[in-house]
């Protein structure tokens, strides 16, 4: 199984980045774990948003086959415990799925081409952070699903 995360614009935060290569280095080998940065949209500036968000649709098609799993992350989701998440991943990978996306859209969100795509939806708070803080969350919680698939001790109940 590979997991990949999707995410619109580049990561400019350097402590960000450090974090996310500190966990990125911990995550099994077998979940073949990237992050695909798509660089932002040309001109966004003088696109509205709904313009705008079909423009990152197209970007993000492009980069997912008809068969991969597409797991939005949405202020609309579904929220999920740490442990749930990492049953997930685990059903996941009992479930021959090849290839997981995981999506991080651009500031307004995503387009209902995405939404349509998505077979499912998840949210990582009811609280708003900023699309780059996400991507260090989410490789957080992917290291911390492995380690609680091996029974380690680095999640605490």
């Amino acid at each position: 199984m590979r997991i990949g995360l999707l995410c619109i614009g580049k990561t400019d935060d350097k402590e960000i980045t450090s974090l996310i290569s500190y966990y990125l280095t911990r995550l099994p080998k077998h979940w073949n774990f990237e992050i695909t940065e798509i660089p932002d949209v040309k001109n966004a500036k003088n696109l509205s948003p709904e313009l705008l968000k079909k423009e990152e649709a197209k970007l993000f098609l492009n980069h997912i086959d008809k068969n991969d799993l597409v797991i939005i992350l949405d202020e609309k989701g579904k929220q999920l415990t740490s442990r749930e998440f990492a049953r997930k991943i685990d059903t996941w990978m009992t479930s021959s799925v090849k290839k997981v996306h995981l999506l991080i859209g651009g500031a307004y969100g995503f387009s209902e081409e995405i939404y349509d795509r998505a077979n499912e939806k998840m949210s990582l708070s009811k609280m708003t952070f900023t699309h780059q803080m996400i991507r260090l969350f989410i490789v957080e919680q992917i290291y911390r699903a492995d380690q609680i698939l091996q029974g380690k001790p680095y999640h605490n109940d």
